[in-house]
């Protein structure tokens, strides 16, 4: 099966688990790292992750290190554009964090004469002890100076060399003056501005929940058809349950679009059993789109109901297996475990070598007791790039006595 947009390698081969991340990748690497370098080179070069929140640092770092690869790799990444450059530098932070030298030079190098120089020296601050980095302050405040730009944190508060934050006295919102009964008359009038309207709609989204607004949902839509008014998804949202049978009626329309996702969205976070097959359907209609980011929230909507939803089963283990969106894999994973867990031991043990933090954090949970297990555990409670999190969580699962 070929990716829509022809970015990745199918997820069976592994090229395709590392391109996305998952822990089953990790494992066939350190099986032969000589024979896998050249496609561990090639992750570090090219950013594979679907979204910005994907988490590829810790990953990459491992599978260098683990590997025996030489960082000389990441190091030509620093000069691949600013992007390219921000992974390499969050990489070879983690690196030199394990003891190599190499590493720790070449960012400190690169903070003296890279392009990108700022955000390599924030990543230095942000995981390195202060004494690794803090003599590089005259160069910093020569290269802020000839180079200005808002900058704010470490290192910059501690060096004076923070941007001005402007705070200006906020204006009163229009309208906050009226009753919630004149804002929905405003609201229901057809004739008023697309901007009255939404300024009355934001008042009501500060004031909480206001079921009146519920039969006027459908109409407060943007001109152009295309986007809904920017506060309703807040207000809806305060509703609760109390909005499940208009977004019954909402998710079922064609047009407009807005409507009905926002009928989905509620009904993934308050429906109840009878919600299950149109949750199902809007699943399968994401995959078929190959629409990676979103399906999430549908997950966890189909896991709140259990077992009334097993006919997501299939299509969940889909998206866990091929999707791209690493931040989202989680949550297919925690609705399998709600819905129907069998068969989820060999998954939770690939979760110890996933790229998230919080797959690892399942798979310490819930991976069953056995050799591997423990020695993996014992790694992640061992490793000083791990996140303190997962390293605790590690140490309490070997502590605990064996189940």
């Amino acid at each position: 099966m070929k990716m829509s947009d022809g970015r990745y390698a199918p997820a069976a081969t592994l090229t395709g688990l590392v391109q996305r991340g998952r822990g089953l990748g990790a494992r066939m690497v350190a099986e032969d790292p000589s024979a896998a370098a050249e496609l561990v080179r090639g992750c570090v070069r090219w950013d594979w992750r679907w979204d910005t929140v994907d988490r590829r640092g810790l990953y990459l770092a491992r599978l260098v290190r683990d590997s025996g690869i030489s960082p000389a790799p990441v190091l030509e990444a620093l000069g691949r554009g600013e992007r390219a450059g921000e992974r390499a530098a969050r990489v070879l932070g983690l690196l030199a964090l394990d003891g190599s030298e190499e590493a720790r030079e070449a960012l400190r190098a690169y903070v003296r004469d890279g392009e990108h120089w700022a955000a390599a020296l924030e990543e230095m601050a942000r995981r390195w002890p202060a004494e690794w980095w803090e003599d590089l302050e005259a160069v910093a405040r020569d290269r802020a100076g000839r180079e200005p730009e808002d900058r704010y944190g470490d290192p910059w508060d501690g060096w004076g060399l923070a941007g001005p934050v402007v705070r200006g006295e906020r204006a009163p919102k229009p309208f906050a003056e009226l009753g919630t009964a004149v804002l929905l008359e405003l609201l229901a009038d057809r004739a008023e501005s697309e901007e009255r309207r939404t300024a009355a709609l934001d008042i009501i989204d500060d004031r909480g929940p206001e079921p009146g607004v519920i039969p006027l949902v459908p109409s407060l839509g943007q001109a152009d058809g295309r986007y809904a008014l920017w506060p309703l998804r807040g207000v809806v949202e305060k509703l609760g349950p109390v909005a499940v049978p208009a977004a019954r009626e909402w998710a079922a329309v064609e047009e407009p679009a807005w409507l009905r996702l926002l009928g989905h969205d509620v009904l993934a976070r308050h429906g109840a059993a009878e919600d299950a097959p149109v949750l199902v359907a809007v699943l399968e209609g994401d995959w078929v789109a190959r629409r990676w980011c979103g399906p999430k929230r549908t997950a966890e909507g189909l896991a709140r109901l259990g077992p009334d939803a097993r006919g997501a089963v299939s299509l969940l283990r889909r998206f866990w297996l091929w999707t791209p969106h690493s931040y989202e894999r989680a949550s297919y994973l925690e609705a399998l475990a709600a819905i129907d867990p069998t068969g989820l031991d060999a998954v939770y043990v690939e979760c110890l070598w996933d790229c998230e933090d919080n797959a690892r954090l399942l798979g310490i949970a819930h991976a069953p007791d056995g050799p591997d297990v423990r020695e993996r555990l014992a790694y992640l409670r061992d490793d000083p790039l791990e996140v303190a999190e997962v390293r605790a969580a590690a140490g309490e699962r070997l502590a605990a006595p064996t189940r």
